[in-house]
């Protein structure tokens, strides 16, 4: 790989962040040259099954599916396939999910292209990368596994924060209300629900309520 850039499939499915992408990482063509993109799991497992990248960079949130499903479908084809997730989302239990299903990378979407471009040499030469402002929160919340300390949720795969959202909802309160109680906004609220709901396997706030009650996630 030595004398040639890295060559890298984008798989986002907003128009504007892989244009974006593009853009910033067309500053380093030396280094890394974008062969492919794809906006949803289907289009981005014939893109890199016919162009064979380097490295596939994968937003974690895809339309109708995730960048995690995408992750462990392209390892079963082929499990030498290096796979990073670039996330909106610094909560450490996205980049233990992440790494569980083998990606070799996961970047919050701040990320500046010289870092990224560093990030993705690292992956190339057999590393795997973890955003640097996660890797201190991520080895304390892996010391308290090991001590077992952990929160309710967390064995159905719900992070931190979507376990609190979800203690919310089933208490009964809004969105709107949920957002204010926890400083965030009412979007994001919506996106943690809905997150909730994939993971139980829901469609929706009853049925995930429902499951958190009778699971024992909230009491």
């Amino acid at each position: 790989m030595a004398g040639r850039p890295i060559r890298v499939v984008l798989v986002d499915d907003h128009e504007i962040v892989l244009q974006g992408l593009k853009a910033i990482l067309a500053r380093h063509a030396g280094d890394v040259r974008v062969v492919g993109e794809a906006v949803d799991m289907a289009a981005a497992q014939r893109v890199v099954e016919t162009l064979d990248p380097d490295v596939v960079l994968s937003d974690v949130r895809l339309r109708g599916s995730s960048g995690l499903d995408l992750c462990r479908l392209l390892l079963e084809r082929d499990a030498s396939r290096r796979i990073v997730l670039l996330s909106a989302y610094d909560d450490e239990q996205y980049l233990f999910q992440a790494l569980r299903a083998g990606a070799v990378g996961y970047l919050l979407k701040r990320v500046t292209g010289s870092e990224l471009v560093a990030h993705l040499q690292r992956v190339v030469e057999g590393e795997t990368v973890v955003d640097p402002t996660m890797a201190g929160r991520a080895a304390a919340s892996a010391a308290r596994l090991q001590r077992g300390e952990f929160w309710p949720g967390a064995h159905v795969g719900l992070t931190h924060r979507e376990s609190e959202v979800l203690a919310l909802a089933v208490a009964g309160l809004s969105n709107r209300a949920i957002a204010g109680r926890l400083v965030l906004g009412e979007e994001t609220v919506k996106s943690h629900l809905r997150s909730i709901y994939r993971k139980l396997e829901v469609n929706d706030r009853a049925g995930a309520v429902a499951v958190a009650l009778r699971e024992g996630i909230v009491s």
